[in-house]
């Protein structure tokens, strides 16, 4: 049975990938080695390090005022290393909008190193929606948004005009739709959802922001110890890295970020318009706000959950349940589940409204 996997993250990936890295970890460019057992320093594995970042520049228009990293740690280990370069070490001050978990989380890292300003927070209502109409004072040191918010499913679908540095967190968005990287001075995002397998980040940084703090950064969380080394700093994750540049590959042929933004945009108008439509079902986001990404809805019956969790899970649909902070059900979408998934978690909605409706 083909499986239809709706995970939040870490996320599905296409076949050509899994086939290829598969391979990799016997015969890595029929070398007769495994690529987990390869240094990193070899001329092979370092020609796969730079041709992902090579593919980042080219599906996302890089400027070349701005530098790309790999990194461990996933976005955690960037909710660190933000403050530590950006926030001034004398009276350092960050302004953030609160919308979801993930934001909050970069929130208390900030709070480590300075003073935060939540300027915007859609707490109230348990983040079912985007704030807006916000002002982002000007004499912050940086401005933090989120652009997607996995557990409550709602995105950001245009970003403020500020007169300070703005820093986004795109981990469940980036690569899934065009945006133009030079109003950002700092984009960052765990590999998980769009780009490959778990066990790096990518971040996306002008370098004119850096050096400005006062800090004596510690070396690893400084960014221009990993611009100057080439994201080589320590062992960087090969196999997770050769993952990310497989997928990367697989996107560029796909016809870009371009050609993927219009497959996501079809996945989530049927995803939504069943949601909508279905009596079942009740949609947890504000429409506006909705996500492509992750579409979150509940029953409007909940006593029928055995009942529907049953016909998904024999439908091959694997991975729906929602985060324990919303309930009910979450369906990720990222960019390498086919719209064919999103067609049976449909039908299978149907036939639930048939059954009990």
């Amino acid at each position: 049975m083909k499986i239809h996997n709706f995970s939040a993250g870490p996320c599905i990936l296409p076949q050509e990938v899994f086939d290829k890295m598969a391979h990799a970890v016997l015969n890595f460019n029929n070398s007769g080695s495994s690529i987990v057992e390869i240094s990193h320093r070899r001329a092979d594995a370092q020609e796969v390090i730079d041709t992902a970042i090579s593919l980042v520049r080219e599906l996302l228009n890089v400027p070349d005022t701005h530098e790309i990293i790999f990194t461990q740690g996933g976005a955690s280990l960037q909710f660190v290393m933000l403050p530590f370069n950006l926030m001034k070490l004398d009276g350092g001050k960050a302004a953030f909008t609160e919308t979801g978990v993930w934001a909050q989380k970069a929130i208390k890292e900030a709070k480590r190193l300075g003073h935060v300003e939540v300027v915007a927070s859609s707490s109230d209502k348990n983040f079912n929606y985007i704030p807006k109409d916000f002002v982002v004072p000007d004499d912050v040191d940086y401005f933090h948004c989120t652009s997607n918010n996995t557990i409550f499913g709602t995105q950001m679908k245009s970003f403020p005009e500020v007169n300070v540095p703005m820093v986004c967190d795109m981990s469940s968005d980036i690569l899934s739709k065009s945006i133009d990287v030079s109003k950002f001075d700092v984009i960052y995002a765990g590999a998980q959802k769009n780009m490959g397998p778990a066990g790096s980040a990518v971040t996306i940084i002008n370098k004119e922001v850096l050096g400005k703090t006062g800090r004596d950064i510690p070396s690893y969380l400084n960014y221009q110890t990993h611009i100057s080394k080439g994201s080589a700093f320590n062992t960087w994750p090969v196999l997770s890295i050769y993952g990310v540049m497989l997928n990367l590959q697989w996107l560029k042929n796909l016809g870009g970020v371009p050609a993927i933004s219009k497959i996501n945009q079809q996945k989530a108008e049927l995803m939504y318009s069943e949601i909508d439509r279905n009596g079942m079902f009740i949609g947890t986001a504000e429409k506006e706000d909705r996500s492509e990404m992750n579409a979150t809805f509940v029953l409007k019956d909940e006593n029928l959950k055995p009942e529907f969790d049953k016909i998904w899970k024999e439908a091959g649909i694997s991975s729906l349940n929602g985060h324990r902070d919303v309930g009910g059900y979450r369906a990720s979408m990222y960019n390498a589940l086919p719209l064919e998934s999103v067609q049976v978690l449909v039908d299978v909605m149907k036939e639930f409204e048939r059954k009990f409706g």
